[in-house]
């Protein structure tokens, strides 16, 4: 799979020709992403042509991105990120992420979805990256607005890819402590600590569950 954000799109130009069969056509001016460095563009152009049906019906812009699979199908990409709390307030003296790296039995944030087509799912908390966001900026956003906390963002734990089925979804994952405020749900119906065993006692929506052995593996 391969991550592309839209940086124009025009008119197909079929000339005399007939219109397609599913209506008018556009063409996608694509960039591939950077991993590297997320905010400078490789000006490595690729051109694709597909519906003007489908764009609107996947609510595609400029700035906005797409997946492409080795096979050529393509789907609507949705970059986002996720925060795996880890609970600090439980621990005397132990505040910040560098203090944690040693702790035993650590208790991990997570959150049951109380909106959309996933509700009742768990998840690690976070949400979209907008226009002209670093994810670490997205993420310390994301949580203040759902859980009205401010966070310290540590390292980056793992990316997860996954296909839904009509959309892909890129979510970059981090490892975060809270530093100021009490935890109030605004958007979740429920909540809770677990510790390592307890990981799997919830049903995680498929992208979040991708992300439990990489915990359990590092943790």
């Amino acid at each position: 799979m391969s991550l592309y954000q839209i940086e124009k799109i025009t008119e197909a130009d079929f000339g005399c020709e007939e219109c397609p069969a599913d209506g008018p056509h556009a063409y996608l001016y694509l960039n591939k992403w950077n991993d590297e460095k997320e905010n400078e563009k490789n000006h490595s152009f690729h051109r694709i042509e597909v519906s003007e049906k489908w764009i609107s019906e996947n609510g595609l812009s400029e700035g906005r991105f797409i997946d492409i699979d080795k096979d050529g199908t393509i789907r609507k990409a949705i970059r986002v990120v996720a925060a795996v709390i880890i609970d600090n307030k439980s621990i005397s003296g132990k505040t910040s992420l560098e203090s944690l790296k040693k702790t035993v039995n650590k208790r991990i944030f997570a959150t049951k979805r109380g909106y959309g087509e996933f509700k009742g799912g768990w998840e690690f908390p976070g949400g979209k990256i907008e226009e002209g966001e670093t994810p670490r900026e997205a993420l310390m956003r994301e949580i203040k607005e759902e859980i009205d906390v401010e966070i310290e963002v540590g390292r980056m734990i793992d990316r997860v890819e996954y296909n839904y089925p009509t959309f892909h979804l890129s979510m970059d994952c981090f490892e975060c402590v809270i530093e100021n405020g009490s935890i109030i749900l605004k958007e979740h119906e429920d909540a809770k600590w677990l510790c390592l065993e307890e990981l799997e006692s919830v049903e995680w929506l498929p992208a979040d569950e991708g992300l439990i052995e990489v915990i359990k593996r590092d943790w």
